[in-house]
């Protein structure tokens, strides 16, 4: 296998890439950001995807077999500008224009997102789209762009669930920060069912795609992460490793009330730990199917448990000295 990996100095990616370079896989990182892991520096090729020329020149100088698109905006913080999102959907266009000038290419998996699907939809089938946001919407664009590529080769589309793991800046910088604090709260009331997933497993499950025989996964459609859990668990999971401690709980009727100020604050440009959408992630079900995923991968082989402590362990002892890229 020659493996090449677009935004592999992003998140998932640099999991990917650290975990193909030690099974000794052939791999470049195509990305125009350098990789978050100085120890990738070797394996990177600058190029944005939407330069097709730069792109197919790291075509033509290595020749892949296999493609892991990866590359995209992934925050949602953009509300009114479907445009802000353009290297998603157009940028996905324009690489599967390049892949189709390559017959070295075998297979390509496509990264998609689960909020094609606002929380609370099950989708009936693979064209059925309900998304609730502008990130959302320009990943089922990049959905349609990958069906209507007419591709020569094998291609597989991922959904990833809300991942989590070693090199995630954002729980560094968000989640972790406030436990570290003290000022981390869990709302009290039901049980939260999220579908989550440990970078570990899902690496894993891109692995599987990649070596499984080409009509099994190609034209498929898979979310990729762990079956659903009690959110609290998870919470209460890191906050032992991280802490020492469960995590605070306190009535849900204060942090909404929380929700509210945060609101203010942001609208006046002020960070505040909380918002009304954050509010809402803490106490909606967002569940996901995951079981074509596992019928078609087995069941992924690492535990919730694991993968915190492995996150905690990235946490304490190398993300001090990880610099975040700058703003999309």
């Amino acid at each position: 296998m020659r493996l090449l990996v677009t935004g592999g100095s992003g998140f998932i990616g640099t999991n990917l890439v650290a975990h193909f370079k030690k099974q000794g896989v052939v791999l470049v990182n195509l990305d125009h950001n350098p990789p978050l892991d100085p120890r990738q520096t070797e394996l990177w090729r600058k190029a944005d995807i939407m330069d097709p020329m730069a792109v197919r020149r790291v075509f033509e100088e290595f020749q892949p077999s296999h493609v892991v698109h990866l590359a995209a905006r992934t925050d949602t913080d953009e509300e009114r500008d479907l445009n802000a999102y353009r290297q998603n959907h157009e940028g996905t266009r324009l690489l599967l224009g390049v892949v189709k000038e390559f017959a070295s290419v075998q297979h390509i998996v496509v990264t998609s997102t689960q909020f094609v699907c606002e929380a609370g939809y099950q989708p009936q089938h693979d064209l059925d789209f309900k998304p609730f946001t502008l990130y959302g919407e320009s990943k089922r664009l990049t959905e349609i762009a990958t069906r209507e590529a007419g591709l020569a080769c094998g291609w597989t589309i991922i959904r990833p669930t809300t991942i989590w793991g070693p090199w995630s800046l954002r729980y560094r910088d968000v989640m972790f920060k406030m436990m570290k604090r003290g000022l981390y709260f869990h709302p009290s009331g039901r049980t939260v069912m999220r579908s989550y997933g440990y970078v570990g497993n899902v690496v894993w499950q891109i692995e599987q795609i990649l070596q499984a025989p080409g009509e099994r996964v190609h034209d498929a459609v898979l979310y990729v992460g762990d079956p659903p859990f009690d959110l609290k668990q998870w919470v209460d999971a890191v906050s032992m490793e991280l802490v020492g401690r469960r995590a605070w709980v306190i009535p849900t009727w204060i942090i909404r009330s929380l929700a509210f100020v945060g609101d203010a604050m942001k609208a006046l440009g002020l960070p505040f730990p909380i918002t009304s959408g954050r509010f809402k992630s803490m106490t909606r079900d967002y569940v996901t199917p995951m079981d074509k995923t596992i019928a078609e991968l087995g069941q992924a082989p690492f535990s919730m448990q694991y993968g915190v402590k492995d996150t905690i362990r990235w946490y304490d002892e190398e993300s001090a000295a990880v610099k975040p890229h700058p703003p999309p």
